[in-house]
């Protein structure tokens, strides 16, 4: 039973690795802690969405005292086209520092920018084993991160996801991209549409998942996930019911983090799977995990029932075995909205014939604790239509 009252109202301070200040209300400090370190130049970053809400007006109107401007020239996955104009921005305005408040879309794009403003060529030039990739070895600009959602965990990640020409999703990667500090606050999430909300949790079980299955040791990661784990199946759907409930909020949001913590260890098919969606048929990442991580990790049962068997206990499941932590998933899935099937998703038979090619080619699967075949997603894929 967890301690009553543990998110409370009060914003706490831990490392792990980035600073963080978490708790309701996080998100008005911003202006301060910049302030006590000498910057008065932030470009804020966000998307085009989320700059038209109220929520973002607030925002900015709590930064009166810096000369801000904001870069919001992007929606959906960011592409390499919204980095080159975003460092654009940053050197019109003479930024000192960055803000990145949003999604996960919009805390990518900050990361991205912030490595733009201070190296050369372009930010795929960049990607993580990519032959030839330029090194990165300048310092950043100082950046922050504000979440406004609770999935990705891009906040306290060393990575940034840009989609190339083909809508296909590369990784730039380096510790020099972390933010500097994290501002989570819950509050920011209370007015999320359900299905969001959904999606994106949806996105942090699956980071917790594939994190504790992922075949690297790394026992430290598998502690952080499967507490992610519990903590996110039991808040989501008490997001779902009630959105205001800023604990159940709470504990969505610090899973998201520790989540993204544990998937430095790997992740697996489910994030192949889902990259490939999000390539072929542009779906939601959030909404494509969820869709697929029940009929994804099904191939891992077997031969880690050990910890199948483990995340069923941790998350309440009717029957402590593999076979019940999978029916958890399927039953959470129809408990928030998300689809069940891929073809209740609005994907074609066309996007199916394409998705297996581009998530064989995906990296994710590397460190899925079974190798896994072009066959394999053929099938995965067949059976999740």
């Amino acid at each position: 039973m967890r301690e009553a009252g543990w998110f409370s109202l009060v914003v706490v301070s831990f490392t792990f690795p980035t600073p963080i200040r978490f708790g309701p209300g996080a998100s008005g400090e911003v202006r301060a802690h910049l302030e006590q370190r000498g910057f008065t130049r932030p470009l804020i970053v966000t998307d085009a969405g989320l700059a038209r809400l109220p929520l973002f007006k607030a925002f900015a109107d709590s930064l009166a005292s810096l000369d801000s401007s904001t870069f919001c020239d992007f929606s959906g996955n960011p592409v390499e086209s919204h980095v080159t104009s975003g460092a654009t921005a940053f050197r019109t305005h003479r930024a000192d520092c960055i803000i990145g408040i949003g999604g996960g879309a919009a805390l990518d794009v900050a990361k991205a920018i912030a490595l733009m403003a201070s190296h050369p060529g372009a930010i795929l030039d960049y990607e993580d084993g990519k032959p030839g990739a330029r090194p990165i070895d300048k310092d950043v600009p100082y950046w922050v991160a504000i979440p406004t959602t609770s999935g990705t965990g891009s906040e306290v990640g060393r990575s940034t996801v840009i989609s190339d020409e083909h809508h296909v999703k590369r990784i730039v990667f380096d510790p020099k991209l972390l933010a500097r500090c994290v501002f989570a606050d819950p509050q920011l999430t209370l007015d999320l549409p359900p299905k969001i909300t959904a999606a994106t949790g949806m996105d942090a079980i699956t980071h917790c998942v594939e994190a504790y299955l992922a075949k690297d040791y790394h026992p430290i990661c598998d502690g952080i996930a499967l507490e992610g784990l519990r903590m996110a199946a039991r808040a989501l759907p008490r997001c779902n019911a009630h959105p205001k409930d800023i604990e159940a909020r709470s504990e969505i949001m610090m899973a998201s983090m520790m989540g993204a913590i544990a998937f430095q260890k790997g992740l697996g098919v489910a994030h192949s799977c889902a990259h490939a969606l999000g390539a072929v048929a542009d779906m939601h990442h959030g909404l494509a995990c969820g869709i697929m991580i029940d009929h994804a990790v099904r191939m891992n049962s077997a031969a880690r029932a050990d910890r199948f068997t483990e995340m069923a206990r941790i998350v309440g499941a009717k029957e402590n075995s593999p076979e019940g932590f999978l029916r958890f998933l399927a039953d959470l899935k129809a408990e928030i909205g998300i689809p069940a099937k891929l073809s209740h998703g609005g994907v074609t038979r066309e996007h199916l014939a394409r998705c297996p090619a581009v998530a064989f080619a995906d990296s994710c699967h590397q460190n899925n604790p079974v190798p896994v075949t072009l066959a394999d997603f053929e099938r995965i894929f067949r059976e999740a239509m």
